[in-house]
């Protein structure tokens, strides 16, 4: 049947890998569908302004597992629509009781502003709150993932968040990279972030053998290998003039910048 949502844009990338993107949010976040013979991943699932999982059901039937590539409300907002969770075993407490010093506030205020087309009639932004719950299994660097004929790599890239994630397809040269790498502005000047940590991050997967795509969780999605190296560079350059530390300001390098 036909694809219809008033919140969600969905895009697709090849015949069984599916975008699910909030374009009318300032964030402009990317959940991505990925579709095996047997199990279906979806890779985050938005902000929570509207539920997820009513796309999600019409482009498959198949066992969803959701993957969490951190830990951020922007990233969580339909986690509880679906039955498994897996997290990075360093932001288990995270998922389970919320990032520490962040308030609902702050959350709230962000979630709210500067959206450019209407919210689902039953959101509420007063009674918005993260998602919170115990997550079915935890992921460590280096774990697998069979969806059937199609084979997932975690990847531990924090720097951006303790238990960040990134997801590689080597066979089809995917590497869906969340907040490590987009093109905007990159960051790790919080307290729970880490500049040295984030540059090292982005230096591990600018080594993996092959890449076609980079699938990022924000704004422009049509990103390749050169542009990981763009960022990798300006990395280098960083850390090499001792600046990959937190209070040294917004570094910009033409497309994005880095925010320590």
């Amino acid at each position: 049947m036909p694809l219809r949502h008033d919140w969600f844009t969905v895009e697709q990338v090849d015949a069984d890998t599916y975008a699910i993107s909030e374009y009318g949010h300032w964030e402009q976040v990317h959940a991505y569908l990925l579709l095996g013979e047997r199990l279906a991943a979806l890779i985050d699932t938005g902000i929570g302004i509207a539920d997820m999982s009513e796309v999600v059901r019409q482009l498959t039937r198949l066992p969803v597992k959701v993957i969490t590539t951190h830990v951020h409300w922007d990233h969580i907002g339909s986690h509880g629509q679906f039955d498994e969770i897996y997290v990075h075993e360093q932001e288990e407490d995270w998922l389970r009781c919320g990032i520490p010093g962040l308030p609902i506030e702050q959350i709230r205020h962000d979630v709210g502003r500067d959206i450019t087309i209407p919210v689902p009639a039953d959101f509420s932004l007063d009674r918005y709150e993260p998602f919170r719950g115990k997550p079915t299994g935890l992921i460590r660097d280096g774990d697998t993932l069979d969806l059937g004929n199609r084979a997932l790599d975690f990847i531990h890239t924090p720097g951006h968040s303790p238990g960040h994630l990134c997801i590689y397809e080597e066979k089809r040269g995917y590497l869906y990279t969340a907040d490590l790498i987009y093109k905007g502005t990159l960051y790790a000047f919080y307290p729970t972030t880490d500049p040295r940590q984030f540059v090292r991050s982005v230096e591990k997967v600018s080594r993996l053998p092959f890449i076609t795509r980079l699938l990022p969780g924000h704004l422009e999605m049509d990103l390749n290998r050169a542009f990981l190296l763009e960022v990798s560079d300006a990395c280098r350059q960083l850390a090499e003039s001792g600046l990959d530390r937190h209070g040294s300001g917004v570094h910009r390098f033409g497309s994005f910048s880095i925010y320590f």
